[in-house]
């Protein structure tokens, strides 16, 4: 269902991607193996034995002409040791000890595979079972009843294959009667027999519940039902005849030009947008994972294959690594994450679509990860630059490898790059809430501090707050309350959000219930100073607001009034760590010490400094 798994290197050709099984027809990414272009992705399997690896021969693509080297093999260039003849294979010999960089990291694909036989209870044939995994295929007493409808060829005519994943099929069939009688859906069809584990089963439960949650979004697949009988589930769907995101990418040569890039953009960030809204993560996101509705042009883009989504509270992180190599995120591979993750897929997405190749490439799906880990994505290729500059601005602050930093999806439909070119309505924004909550949980001085840092934001920057603040339908009097973030919550709310307990959340809200808030104290609860820094004039940002702060707010203190402040203990360590915040001429916050506030006290500047 779209696991990273490692898979062994062969010479001259490389392994695909591990694949969701709700792909319809999906079949692996083919890649230059000097580039990372992407190739032709079809091959000639006809659905049979998808479960076994996939062999792909390397060859030169011939859609993408330009070269474009992964960041890779700036990370990882060494030397290649030459290879050993047959003769000499089995000679004694000593291994050369020899190197000429620090050797690379333990791989994160062996702890990977060893989730994915826990997950699905499952191994590579002739592979031994990943230390530390417990297969359940064997485990008998497995509840597979979901409680769905068994009446499937009661409204249903089930037609044709169209496709075929790595844990079911999906194929055509037809409404038999009422008044969409003779209406083709798409219903993908999961074999109860490869669910060997609980979480196989939950994986199908949760991905039924978050589809009927979050249907009638215009970019998300329509789900219609679900049935189950003795040997299956079957999801009915909306049927989406257009074909992938990533056929339409191979068809234009490789890449798009930025008009067209900001329309896909544009819907893909909508959904996903919304999505994180519900409280639901997506976690797989990928161009093969984008149907269109038609062969059309201009066709509806839809997302599809929720198998391994999840819901998630706005300051919860999952830690379970699931998603596709090419596509995962840093912080997924580090196994804290939250919908951050989904960005970070929607910045790899904006990166092909606009040069033709993955940001982050290698020859195996350990190089893969390794890429994702360490190495930035080349901006001097062509065609980068002859791009407009708010393009690769929009990719590299998707790309951002510190999940604070990163744009979220509502921020990103608001980048000057697509808001200047198209009229873009502005979803509410779940992280607005996780900023007031830290906000107002914060010390009188980190708020003096903010309130100053606020005040040095350019319009571009305030345009997205002025959009958030106008979404909470402010009262008479320009002011919002605990009942209108409430409201403009419950206007946009759909089941999934009883799921995430968003409502649950808001209770670190109560404080607005009895006092109301402005636009300018607004700015400064809803500022993320985390993206602030990840611009290029966050120094002028910060002297601008330090030179605020000292004329308004600074004032001498001493080092056990500014401990109390930030609701640390009065340990002499924590004391050693605060005194170069401190000038020591008059006493009051340094330099040093206002971005320190700004940020606050996590709790790795306690653990320094105990």
């Amino acid at each position: 269902m779209g696991l990273c798994t490692s898979k062994p290197s062969f010479p001259n050709s490389i392994t695909s991607s591990p694949q969701s099984d709700s792909q319809v027809g999906k079949d692996p990414v083919k890649v230059n193996s000097s580039s990372g272009d992407v190739e032709n992705p079809r091959n000639e399997q006809n659905g049979e034995k998808v479960e076994e690896e996939t062999v792909i021969a390397v060859k030169k693509s011939p859609f993408f002409p330009f070269y474009s080297p992964s960041p890779a093999h700036y990370f990882f260039s060494s030397k290649k040791s030459p290879a050993r003849s047959p003769a000499n294979a089995s000679a004694k010999s000593t291994p050369s000890r020899f190197f000429k960089r620090p050797f690379p990291p333990p791989s994160p694909a062996k702890h990977i595979r060893a989730l994915l036989a826990r997950r699905h209870g499952t191994v590579k044939p002739n592979e031994a079972i990943p230390e530390g995994s417990e297969v359940e295929g064997g485990v008998t007493g497995l509840d597979k009843s979901f409680g769905f409808s068994k009446h499937l060829s009661n409204k249903y005519e089930l037609g044709e294959e169209v496709g075929r994943g790595h844990f079911g099929y999906t194929c055509k069939a037809t409404f038999k009667k009422g008044e969409l009688k003779g209406q083709q859906v798409a219903v993908k069809v999961i074999p109860k027999v490869k669910m060997t584990t609980a979480i196989a089963i939950e994986d199908v439960r949760r991905e039924v519940k978050i589809l009927k949650a979050l249907t009638g979004h215009s970019n998300l697949v329509q789900f219609y039902d679900a049935y189950e009988d003795h040997d299956n589930v079957y999801i009915v769907m909306e049927l989406c005849e257009g074909g992938e995101l990533l056929d339409r990418i191979l068809a234009r040569g490789g890449k798009y030009t930025e008009e067209d890039a900001r329309t896909v953009m544009i819907q893909i960030l909508n959904v996903v947008a919304f999505c994180h809204l519900q409280g639901v993560v997506h976690r797989d996101l990928k161009p093969e994972n984008f149907l269109f509705t038609s062969n059309d042009e201009d066709s509806q883009l839809k997302a599809i294959d929720f198998g391994l989504s999840d819901f998630v509270k706005p300051d919860e992180r999952l830690n379970d690594i699931v998603g596709s190599a090419y596509y995962v995120a840093p912080e997924v591979l580090h196994r804290a994450y939250g919908t951050e993750a989904d960005v970070w897929s929607v910045g790899v997405i904006a990166y092909i679509l606009l040069c033709g190749s993955r940001p982050f490439w290698a020859r195996t799906e350990s190089g893969i990860f390794r890429a994702v880990l360490k190495a930035d994505p080349s901006f001097d290729e062509t065609p980068w630059p002859t791009l407009s500059t708010e393009a690769k601005d929009f990719v590299k602050r998707l790309l951002n490898k510190d999940p604070r930093k990163r744009m979220t999806a509502a921020q990103a439909l608001s980048h000057p790059w697509l808001k200047n070119y198209s009229t873009v309505k502005i979803p509410l924004d779940i992280l607005i809430f996780k900023l007031m909550k830290v906000y107002m949980r914060s010390s009188p001085l980190r708020k003096t501090a903010l309130r100053a840092l606020s005040k040095t934001l350019t319009v571009d920057e305030l345009c997205y707050l002025k959009e958030q603040f106008a979404l909470l339908e402010p009262n008479k009097n320009g002011t919002i309350s605990l009942e209108n973030i409430k409201t403009a919550l419950m206007k946009n709310a759909t089941d999934a959000m009883k799921e995430a307990r968003i409502a649950d959340f808001l209770a670190s809200l109560n404080a607005l219930q009895y006092r109301r808030m402005d636009f300018e104290e607004f700015c400064t609860a809803a500022l993320s100073v985390h993206q602030l820094e990840a611009l290029d004039h966050w120094e002028q940002h910060a002297r601008c607001a330090y030179e605020l702060f000292d004329k308004e707010g600074n004032r001498a203190i001493v080092i056990e009034e500014l401990a109390s402040e930030l609701g640390l203990g009065p340990s002499v360590p924590v004391h050693a760590v605060l005194h170069d915040w401190i000038r020591h001429t008059d006493g009051k916050l340094s330099f040093l010490g206002f971005v320190k506030l700004l940020h606050g006290v996590s709790g790795r500047v306690v653990a320094k400094a105990q």
